[in-house]
């Protein structure tokens, strides 16, 4: 090994980085019991009222079958810190938002889910934002 490879100092993550490796990780859990919870509707293996495929409305049928399938896909890419696994994140929580805010009817109301929702992507937005800050300082 040449001496100015083995001189060049390794790249240490930050604190800021590293707490975000974790809330990462963390909401990767968080998502993929969330898709266990679905997929547990879906298999009728919970005994509540409507909790089977087959007798489940139209609407839930079509709600319940895309979570199931983008929670657990959202973990996978969460928990590997992949670049697109946000979006997925986002695009679950959005659609459960949808769910229980813009069709409570249909679905009923759970605010705790969505206020839970939205504290991590507040939560994901400020670690950004510090990661990003971060950065600018060390590049001047």
């Amino acid at each position: 090994m040449s001496d100015s490879v083995s001189r060049r100092p390794a790249l240490q993550p930050t604190a800021t980085e590293t707490i975000f490796t974790w809330f990462m990780r963390v909401v990767a859990a968080y998502c993929l019991l969330f898709g266990v919870l679905y997929w547990i509707r879906l298999i009728g293996f919970y005994p509540g009222t409507l909790f089977r495929f087959d007798l489940m409305p139209v609407h839930w049928q079509i709600a319940a079958s895309a979570l199931a399938v983008l929670f657990p896909f959202a973990a996978a890419g969460l928990w590997m810190l992949a670049p697109w696994a946000p979006v997925i994140w986002f695009l679950c929580a959005a659609a459960e938002t949808a769910m229980y805010v813009g069709f409570p009817q249909y679905f009923g109301e759970r605010w705790p889910i969505v206020f839970t929702h939205c504290a991590v992507a507040l939560v994901y937005i400020a670690l950004r934002l510090l990661m990003h800050m971060q950065r600018r300082q060390q590049t001047r």
